[in-house]
């Protein structure tokens, strides 16, 4: 199964924005990203992703794929990860806050510049499954 690649991009953006707003409004912005994440991750829908389908101006087949399974994977990096930065602005550990809220900002801005630290990430962790299972 795969997604058109602007509406991965989308999401990507989605995460850019709502970690900016977080450190420049409030570290409760992260709650969006981090609530999107669990409702994707339950449902295996995206709503950014589906409601950026309308937006779309070709048939989404006519767009570059994205592989689901590997944002999937990415999207449960983002949301442990923003979920760890909310957890530590609840325990007052701004600087955590900040440094768990970037390393998802920067991944996520990789991802839309063209390198994907997931997808280096979920390769590296499948060479590994497959070195173990053919010992």
């Amino acid at each position: 199964m795969t997604i058109p690649k602007p509406l991965v991009q989308l999401n990507q953006l989605f995460i850019c924005i709502s970690i900016i707003f977080s450190l420049i409004i409030s570290p409760w912005v992260l709650l969006l990203p981090i609530s999107v994440g669990i409702l994707t991750l339950v449902t295996k829908q995206n709503p950014i992703i589906r409601a950026g389908k309308i937006f779309l101006s070709k048939p989404a087949e006519s767009y570059p794929p994205e592989d689901k399974d590997q944002q999937l994977f990415n999207q449960w990096i983002a949301t442990i990860c923003l979920s760890v930065a909310f957890l530590f602005f609840l325990l007052g550990q701004q600087v955590l806050t900040v440094v768990f809220s970037l390393m998802v900002f920067i991944a996520a801005l990789t991802a839309l510049l063209g390198y994907c630290i997931g997808c280096q990430i979920r390769y590296k962790l499948k060479m590994w499954q497959y070195k173990q299972n053919n010992k």
